[in-house]
């Protein structure tokens, strides 16, 4: 009876062809070495990228400091205004250059054309200007910006905005007087002659649009400044009819300018200080018209009325109502002198400087 192979150990099976564990070929029976771990590989490129910001910055830091060092003026290098260098300097050289470079551009006459005909406006009349000393302090002081601080070292500059001022109402009041002689269109008003007043009646016709003429003027004498061109500015025109009625030239003759002209009149503020303003040749430079709402309203020009009285007042002072005394003014000759003019007889031709002011 043959044995059944329970409980029989039964002989190893022979190791798979090149498994685990297997000998390797002729005999030896090392183990084969284990394989690598996986892992992220090296990236060069990026310390290379971290280095060369490194330095950029390192540089970058150092050109700005040497910029605020060398930068140490009143107006920071490479400042320039209307192409005028004017920085490393101080803020009274700075005003010295704008003032040499750019005077002419800003205080000779302006070239205006109305319908064809040319006129010039004087900007210092008309309320323009270039205030140099506000637009040096505009500049001046330590610039902090990286970008300009850096390239002043290498020959940058950095164009600052002038400071032009217009004052509107001087240059509308300067117009309207250009609009009284231009084109075909009157106004009505008033002239002081020689000896008489003469009345001016209203005319409709082509005149100088003021409103539009106000830009106009105040943007060719900005590109002036900033270009040095003299090139005459052409205003606009429109049909303009009178605002002053033919009624109130005669009313305005009647109460104020047959009287005013009508001989001396007297300013004192006592028997040794005490001047005569007369129709022949004062009073013609002094007296002229505005128009206001369409009504005509006199107008004394103040700085011819202080040149023709001279030193006369030199000396004298007055009480004010704050009981402090001060000189006499223009103004207080005006008040005295529009009096004055209204009298009809001589005695009624003396304004007295601060009776009733």
């Amino acid at each position: 009876m043959v044995p059944s192979g329970e409980g029989r150990s039964r002989p190893p099976a022979p190791p798979a062809p090149g498994g685990l564990g297997a000998p390797a070929p002729g005999g030896n029976s090392a183990p084969a070495p284990s394989a690598p771990k996986a892992g992220k590989p090296k990236k060069k490129g990026r310390s290379k990228v971290v280095m060369v910001a490194g330095l950029l910055f390192v540089i970058a830091g150092g050109a700005y400091a040497a910029g605020l060092v060398m930068n140490h003026a009143d107006v920071p290098n490479g400042t320039t205004v209307l192409g005028v260098d004017i920085g490393g300097s101080s803020k009274e050289v700075a005003v010295d250059k704008l003032d040499a470079a750019l005077g002419k551009r800003t205080t000779a006459p302006l070239t205006v054309s109305v319908d064809g005909q040319r006129k010039e406006i004087k900007p210092s009349v008309a309320g323009l200007a270039l205030d140099t000393d506000a637009t040096v302090r505009d500049v001046a002081g330590r610039d902090y910006n990286p970008v300009t601080v850096i390239g002043s070292l290498f020959g940058g500059t950095h164009e600052a905005d002038p400071a032009v001022t217009v004052d509107e109402e001087k240059l509308r009041d300067a117009l309207e007087r250009l609009a009284g002689d231009s084109g075909t269109a009157r106004e009505g008003g008033i002239d002081f002659t020689s000896g008489k007043p003469v009345a001016v009646y209203g005319k409709e016709g082509k005149g100088l649009d003021v409103d539009t003429a106000v830009k106009a003027v105040s943007e060719g004498f900005r590109l002036r400044a900033e270009t040095g061109r003299n090139k005459a500015i052409t205003l606009p025109v429109a049909v303009r009819r009178p605002t002053v009625s033919n009624a109130e030239v005669d009313r305005k003759m009647k109460s104020f300018a047959k009287p005013a002209m009508s001989g001396l009149a007297t300013v004192r503020t006592d028997a040794q200080h005490s001047i005569q303003f007369g129709p022949d040749k004062s009073l013609p430079k002094i007296l002229s018209m505005k128009v206001i709402g369409g009504k005509l309203v006199e107008h004394y020009d103040l700085p011819v009325l202080k040149q023709l009285y001279g030193g006369t007042f030199d000396g004298v002072l007055l009480e004010r109502g704050d009981g402090s005394k001060k000189p006499v003014t223009p103004e207080d000759v005006e008040s005295a002198l529009r009096q004055a003019l209204l009298g009809k007889t001589p005695s009624d031709r003396i304004g007295v400087i601060g009776k009733d002011n």
